[in-house]
């Protein structure tokens, strides 16, 4: 009902206001944290996560790595979902902003149109867009991984603490520093190139190596990572960069046609190694069960008529 729907929303609202643009965010040696790319609206391919991997908890904490919604056809159900685990318990799931939790983008590729045939009030669309301003853009986990949406900024020289203190209760601008945490991609050449994507810039493996040693992220410089999404890969996860850089996506199947795999990162707060899970989607086994059930009602339709 609507009125749940704007009261769930003002909760997780009150919670994300609350912290910085960066979280630094500790957990315990035997503790683990399940980061997860890319969803878009594939609602059963999240319950199909949730079955594989369990349910956020104490002892089963996630982070999802924006783009939630747009593309599939369930963004509503995704981001319901996500924001009830988050007033239940704001420590057993965490968010960050992805370059699809923006107005501009809602627009064109479908939450903002779900939104209001689903409810009818354009104020409910509103209310999910003032919950994107407060999602944060970046974590740092236990000093050693950082993990953001898109990629590392456009221009050397920027500090953890810059990402921290950086101002995002607005809609993401065309460039800067908040457009490069939800834009940018990794490439194999050297230094800052132009982006396929006409938006920020793509960072070489010289970039990656070069912020994780000048932020310190780790005092063993093997162990320092960057986790980023906002790419679809055929495996679901991949390593660039010299394995420094990992792109994770967690929608199978993207777009009903893409016929990737999917994949999550768990991370053990002693080690900090990546463990990699692939799973395919669901979709399939719905539209296997759909068309068996449309047969069966055909031919007993044929055999009265």
């Amino acid at each position: 009902h609507k009125r749940y729907t704007l009261q769930l929303i003002e909760i997780c609202k009150n919670i994300l206001f609350n912290y910085p643009s960066l979280i630094d965010y500790e957990i315990e040696d035997e503790e683990e944290i399940t980061v997860c790319g890319d969803i878009h609206g594939q609602y059963y391919d999240v319950v199909n996560l949730f079955k594989i991997n369990g349910y956020p908890g104490v002892a089963n904490k996630y982070l999802f790595n924006g783009d939630f919604v747009d593309r599939g056809s369930f963004s509503v159900e995704c981001m319901l979902t996500l924001i009830a685990w988050k007033c239940t318990n704001k420590e057993v799931l965490h968010m960050t902003r992805g370059n699809h939790e923006a107005k501009q983008v809602n627009h064109i590729y479908g939450f903002k149109g779900e939104v209001e045939a689903k409810y009818k009030d354009p104020g409910v669309y509103e209310a999910f867009s003032e919950l994107f301003c407060g999602l944060p853009l970046a974590y740092v986990i236990n000093k050693k991984v950082m993990i953001c949406h898109g990629g590392l900024p456009s221009y050397d020289g920027v500090t953890l603490k810059d990402i921290r203190d950086t101002y995002r209760f607005a809609e993401p601008p065309e460039k800067g520093l908040m457009c490069d945490l939800l834009w940018a991609d990794p490439a194999p050449n050297p230094g800052h190139t132009p982006s396929k994507r006409g938006a920020s810039m793509a960072f070489g493996p010289d970039v990656t190596q070069r912020f994780l040693a000048e932020n310190k992220l780790s005092t063993f410089e093997d162990l320092a990572l960057l986790i980023r999404s906002h790419e679809v890969k055929p495996e679901g996860y991949e390593e660039t960069h010299d394995k420094k850089c990992v792109t994770i996506f967690s929608a199978p199947n993207y777009c009903d046609f893409s016929g990737n795999k999917a994949a999550f990162i768990r991370l053990k707060g002693d080690t900090m190694v990546p463990k990699y899970t692939q799973f395919a989607s669901v979709v399939l086994i719905v539209s296997c069960s759909l068309t068996l059930q449309l047969v069966r009602w055909h031919t007993r339709a044929t055999s009265v008529a």
